[in-house]
């Protein structure tokens, strides 16, 4: 289905005009990931002038706009009565709260196809100053469903998304798991509480080899090209081969600058808070090189240090912070390590058994998140999917329940806030149904199903979460069989979908509004909870 576009100008009008004065109100800033948010939160701290008496009052339900909008710098204020904002903020209200969703509308607003309908409309030389009129920004037409369709967008959409933070917040606690597992085992390695041989970083070193920088193409290599590595493939401190520039075909590869599988690189030049970023390679693909901002670490064969440890001593918070203090650079320009600073450096090593058993951990947790990382890659590409065929008409909502049913006293511009669920603890069993694979991915439909008919035998009163048994249905795959990369992504969900709608048909779920009457949740039929 397709609906006809509205225009801006007939969804929203100019707001913002009353000022902070004297009072007391959430001092409010806009991100690129978050929309509007408490400044506190965006920059642990308070960042506003001390006087705010001329900030706009941005009222709940109210659009605020900031720059560079082609960057979705905007975001609906659903928070509080009333916030205040920056002077230099646009706000707009809506002119009906009958027709409109909020959530649906900032997920537009905020969209890669509206930051790309403001990008082409954008007027300035400069790219992050330039900026959309207001007649520009009202004049814009996007898709407006019926409400019922709003709703059911945003909510699909939101189920999404939270599978996403779901992946992400489970990278998170591996990545922490890995740190608590160092300290335990090793201390903090600049106090060295547990009094390891404290060895010069030279002693353990072949050399220190760097790259070169030829002037590159400005997009990546394809596999059959050679590349150049960016900072940003070592920045976060795991290795990221999609960060590379194409060499240009008639600049010869210097193959001694080779990445290769085993190689552990470091950067030496960038900002305070971004310098010495460490990473170790487990594999890459071919024909990329170093740049000569990053380093690699070529160790003696008798040094008695294992590399996957040694990537995990330099990017300890504290070990790394004293390497960053050897940064020394000019007044603005980037700080820089030197190879003759990295030589001097003192650094507790623990016997290499103890190493390479930290190592084998290391491992092991690092194939984990490789699988959710993969796992995050395809539900990001799932909602971009989605989000596309959702704004262009082309999702069949048919068979989309409606999350909510809004109250006579409860304005329908509400967002859809999950309600906390009671869920139970998921116990899924091991099965003699084989686990898919990559290549065949008609294996997974009747292992969930399994795992699903037990899962919904174990809800009592509780409310069914597509969102929880994805994720336990991971990890227990993920238990079972350790050495299998399959991750469910999209394809777990639509089965999952399709199981719904059948239980649902079947009346072994029923749909209930929860409590407070607002909200539609799926709980096991009364006489299945005897199962």
């Amino acid at each position: 289905m397709s609906w006809t576009p509205k225009p801006l100008g007939e969804i929203l009008e100019q707001s913002g005009r009353h000022r902070a004065g004297d009072q007391d109100l959430p001092v409010l800033s806009i991100t690129m990931k978050h929309g509007l948010v408490d400044q506190a939160d965006k920059f642990k701290k308070r960042v506003a002038s001390s006087d705010t008496s001329n900030y706009r009052v941005a009222y709940k339900n109210e659009l605020v706009v900031g720059f560079p909008i082609d960057e979705g710098v905007l975001g609906f204020q659903t928070k509080y009565p009333a916030g205040i904002v920056s002077p230099a903020y646009d706000i707009w209200k809506l002119r009906s709260e009958l027709d409109s969703h909020i959530p649906y509308l900032e997920r537009y607003l905020r969209s890669a196809q509206a930051r790309g309908s403001y990008a082409s409309r954008m007027q300035g030389a400069v790219a992050r100053r330039r900026s959309l009129t207001k007649a520009d920004f009202l004049n814009l037409e996007i898709p407006f469903p019926p409400l019922d369709d709003q709703i059911r967008i945003a909510h699909l959409l939101g189920i999404v998304e939270g599978l996403i933070a779901q992946r992400k917040q489970g990278l998170q606690q591996l990545d922490d798991l890995l740190k608590s597992v160092f300290l335990e085992m090793f201390g903090d390695p600049v106090r060295n509480e547990k009094g390891w041989d404290e060895r010069q970083f030279s002693d353990l070193l072949n050399d220190i080899e760097s790259g070169k920088s030829p002037k590159c193409e400005a997009r990546a290599a394809t596999l059959e090209e050679w590349g150049v590595l960016k900072l940003g493939a070592v920045t976060r401190c795991t290795f990221d081969e999609n960060e590379n520039k194409a060499l240009p075909q008639d600049v010869v590869p210097s193959v001694r600058d080779e990445v290769k599988a085993g190689d552990l690189l470091f950067s030496r030049k960038n900002t305070y808070e971004l310098v010495a970023a460490c990473a170790y390679v487990f594999k890459t693909r071919a024909k990329l090189l170093m740049p000569d901002l990053i380093f690699r670490f070529s160790f003696k064969r008798n040094a008695d240090v294992n590399a996957v440890f040694m990537w995990k001593l330099l990017t300890n918070e504290s070990q790394r912070k004293a390497i960053q203090s050897l940064a020394a650079g000019a007044a603005g320009s980037m700080p820089n390590i030197s190879k003759a600073n990295l030589r001097a450096v003192f650094l507790a090593i623990p016997p290499l058994p103890l190493q390479n058993q930290f190592a084998a951990i290391v491992e092991k947790v690092e194939a984990l998140k490789s699988r959710y990382q993969q796992s995050l890659t395809d539900l990001e590409s799932l909602y971009g999917a989605l989000s596309q065929q959702a704004f262009r008409g082309e999702l069949d909502l048919s068979r989309v329940a409606l999350p909510t049913s809004p109250s006579e006293e409860e304005s329908p511009v509400a967002a859809v806030v999950p309600m906390p669920a009671t869920t139970p603890t998921m116990k899924l069993p091991e099965t003699d149904l084989l686990l898919p694979s990559l290549e065949d991915r008609e294996q997974l439909k009747p292992l969930l199903r399994f795992w699903l008919e037990t899962y919904r035998a174990q809800l009592g009163s509780a409310s069914f979460s597509a969102t929880g048994f994805l994720a336990a249905a991971q990890t227990r795959m993920a238990e079972l069989h350790p050495d299998n990369e399959f991750a469910l992504g999209s394809s777990g969900y639509e089965h999952i979908k399709a199981w719904v709608f059948e239980a649902l048909a079947a009346g072994t779920l029923t749909q209930a509004f929860d409590d407070e009457g607002n909200r539609i949740e799926l709980k096991a039929a009364a006489d299945q909870n005897l199962a």
